[in-house]
């Protein structure tokens, strides 16, 4: 920002011909989101001590949802029937449906049974835990950040992990997977496909199934090649 002010006070208001102005340009740094391996996330899940906290993160991982989303999630966003999930309080307001595994469904029925909120899916659990059944709002995010900041201390993975790690992990392993980025665009809920292309810097499947195409692909047998006279 004090470069940009400096060059364009020069060049525009108080006008000087320097050519270090014009030579000097500012990089553009953009640097790769941190992925998990499913291994990892098992470990994260498995090292929650408490119910409510390992289906927060197993939800959240298992739909690619940030933050907010998971916590704002609602009893009547679920589709048993259809098996997906509306997120209609994500960024930007903007609705999207997300396909529900199995798992996910069990384990938040399974949760919710503990406290039967008529409405959020993670209550708040008030002061002394309780009141959780009448909540009038979702659990907080500082608990939610608290709880990974600890987990991953303890676990020590070598890398800087938030919640929104666990995003970038779902988008990375249904890419590995073979889902394509269209699809995982519409999971995420982002407007452009360009900011999904980030996920193929993450992987290394898509690049490892190219060279086996690119190798079953240009075949030639031996005896095929002509003769040198």
């Amino acid at each position: 920002m004090a470069f940009s002010g400096v060059k364009f006070f020069f060049t525009r208001t108080c006008r000087r011909d320097w050519e270090t102005l014009k030579s000097t340009k500012l990089r553009n740094v953009k640097s790769l989101p941190e992925v998990l391996t499913r291994g990892q996330v098992q470990q994260i899940i498995d090292a929650c001590t408490t119910q409510r906290m390992a289906t927060y993160f197993w939800t959240v991982y298992s739909l690619g949802l940030r933050l907010e989303e998971g916590l704002n999630l609602q009893v009547g966003d679920l589709d048993g029937a259809r098996m997906m999930v509306h997120v209609h309080r994500g960024k930007g307001a903007k609705d999207r449906y997300i396909p529900l595994p199995t798992s996910t469904l069990v384990l938040l029925r399974k949760y919710w049974k503990v406290h039967r909120h008529a409405y959020f899916l993670f209550p708040a659990d008030g002061r002394n835990h309780t009141g959780i059944s009448t909540a009038k709002t979702a659990m907080s995010p500082t608990a939610v950040q608290s709880a990974i900041k600890k987990i991953t201390k303890q676990l020590n993975f070598g890398k800087k992990v938030s919640t929104h790690t666990l995003r970038h992990s779902y988008a990375s392993h249904l890419l590995e997977a073979g889902v394509s980025l269209k699809a995982i665009q519409k999971f995420l809920g982002h407007s452009s496909l360009q900011t999904t292309m980030v996920y193929l810097h993450l992987t290394h499947t898509a690049e490892a199934d190219a060279r086996k195409v690119i190798d079953n692909l240009f075949v030639r047998k031996p005896d095929q090649w002509p003769r040198r006279k």
